[in-house]
């Protein structure tokens, strides 16, 4: 951060650590220093007086790793470094939130230490979309006799119960019911 410095009391000034001549000037701080001005006044005579520049580090905001939610899904986003938190995105303040968002959305906090001095992080949730799947028509078979189950899906890996795998067919014993699920990025469905 800048910050200006002004001396007073004297006709002409003189500032050490490279800053120069005149009353005031604009410090952009980088580490804790002590500056000292020399004024002169109208007999030549001089003195000294110094002015230190406390410089805080900035708090290490984390607003916490990337989610990945499913459509209609909630989570809850959490900042941690600060002493108070303000988020954009209509959040506002508070380390934690719940969050739906209908489409990916990446939130920013805002947070301030105890010093009030600020920093920001960013998280991203994204929102996956839950898949249709159709697991096909009902089938009737004689017993003993070879059937096979393909289902469609759009999008993600299907799996069946009972043993079954897709496209592959198996001798049917018993009148059963076989549930096909989708998994896409974590989303599921089932038919």
């Amino acid at each position: 951060e800048t910050v200006n410095i002004s001396a007073s009391g004297a006709n002409s000034y003189s500032w050490d650590n490279g800053i120069g001549a005149g009353a005031t000037h604009s410090i952009t701080a980088t580490t804790t220093t002590t500056y000292t001005v020399t004024g002169t006044d109208a007999n030549n005579c001089s003195n000294t007086d110094q002015v230190i520049i406390n410089v805080n580090a900035l708090p290490s905001i984390d607003a916490g790793t990337d989610q990945d939610i499913c459509t209609g899904d909630q989570t809850t986003i959490t900042a941690t470094g600060g002493n108070t938190y303000n988020w954009d995105n209509g959040l506002g303040a508070g380390a934690a939130h719940n969050v739906s968002p209908s489409a990916t959305t990446t939130y920013e906090v805002t947070g301030t230490d105890l010093n009030g001095c600020e920093n920001t992080d960013q998280i991203t949730v994204t929102v996956n979309t839950i898949p249709t799947i159709n697991a096909g028509v009902d089938q009737e078979v004689c017993e003993g006799e070879s059937v096979t189950l393909t289902a469609t899906a759009s999008g993600g890996t299907i799996t069946w119960d009972n043993g079954v795998t897709d496209g592959v067919s198996f001798n049917a014993t018993a009148t059963t019911t076989y549930t096909a699920t989708a998994d896409d990025n974590g989303c599921t469905a089932t038919d």
